[in-house]
């Protein structure tokens, strides 16, 4: 009766772990059978996952019952959580349930605690996937690593350092690149190594031009060009970059120079401490981002940072990606800086 407890906010890893659940406990001619994909936050659909969990599984193989947006440890109720500590003690040995969610369970909550005592005895598996901030370097570092490691790579540290660089902490880009970047590295021939060495050329020929394209849409808006920073815009979601993946890089970009301008501003001349401090990996960047201030006071940065989290809320609100850019960038003077 494995009970797996899968929560973070890296949606696109915990997919991952999910599908290897799948290789390993169904067999493939019985998954229409066997396999139950259910949302916890459809009334009735949790009770549904623990019905299905109490039945042995038919044919070969096992039995999987998945349940995203899992309550059972986050706001679990009186009722759900006296049917959840009934069901676990009949769940069959070759059935597994599988409780998805993207925050942290609640120690406090019965069933929290119920699933605690049952990961003593190995009854129970919890896996956390968490991304990093997009200002947390070492973070996104660990990330890249993790996913190299994960593909089976090995990757040199200037390659890590370019990959969070052009990429950040998008865990569904970062494992697709990595496996383009697999690819290109075999059939070019560059390893004899048990596993594929990924290098910083590698990184730089196949991604660095969709970033560069990135940051010359943030060095149009900071200049106050903005038809040409909408030409940019449409032409990269013409091309299939995610509105969200392209405000963050922006987001990263102008939240490092508005740091280098406030330190900038206390007087401090360190390099390394201003690259740390901007959660800028290469502190090399710091002095092509210095000649982008030209004395810009750091009150534009805020308030280019404010338009883009208005951005960001129209987008998710259900506004294109389009309009939303042209309405906040067009619009509002505040986004630019004066003449």
């Amino acid at each position: 009766m494995p009970i797996y407890l899968i929560w973070g906010d890296d949606g696109a890893a915990q997919d991952r772990e999910i599908q290897k659940l799948q290789k390993t406990v169904l067999d493939p001619s019985w998954i229409s059978t066997n396999l139950s994909r259910l949302d916890g936050s459809i009334p009735g659909q949790a009770n549904q996952a623990l019905e299905e969990s109490r039945t042995p599984p038919l044919g070969r193989g096992g039995r999987l019952v998945i349940i995203q947006n899992s309550s059972f440890c986050n706001g679990c109720t009186s009722e759900l959580t006296t049917s959840f500590l009934q069901t676990i003690e009949l769940i069959p040995e070759a059935s597994h349930l599988v409780l998805c969610n993207s925050t942290k369970p609640d120690g406090r909550l019965k069933t929290t605690k119920a699933l605690i005592e049952l990961k003593k005895t190995g009854l129970v598996v919890e896996k956390n996937f968490l991304l990093p901030t997009t200002w947390d370097t070492s973070g996104q570092k660990e990330l890249v690593e993790k996913t190299a490691n994960e593909l089976g790579l090995q990757i040199e540290a200037s390659a890590v350092t370019a990959l969070v660089e052009a990429i950040g902490n998008d865990s569904s880009r970062l494992y697709m690149e990595l496996q383009k970047l697999s690819l290109h590295s075999q059939i070019a021939g560059k390893t004899n190594e048990a596993r594929t060495r990924i290098t910083a050329d590698s990184v730089n020929a196949l991604i660095e031009g969709i970033t560069t394209n990135s940051f010359a849409v943030g060095d149009a808006l900071i200049e106050g060009k903005p038809i040409e920073a909408i030409a940019l815009i449409d032409a990269l979601l013409a091309n299939g970059e995610p509105p969200l993946r392209l405000l963050a890089t922006l987001t990263g970009q102008i939240r490092g120079l508005l740091w280098i301008s406030l330190l900038e501003k206390q007087g401090e001349t360190d390099v390394g401490t201003i690259a740390k401090a901007a959660g800028i990996a290469n502190p090399k960047r710091v002095y092509v981002m210095r000649k982008k201030l030209n004395g810009k006071t750091p009150r534009i940065f805020l308030d280019q940072l404010s338009r883009l989290i208005e951005i960001e809320a129209a987008i998710k609100k259900g506004t294109s990606a389009r309009n939303a850019f042209r309405d906040c960038l067009l619009i509002d003077p505040r986004f630019y800086p004066p003449k």
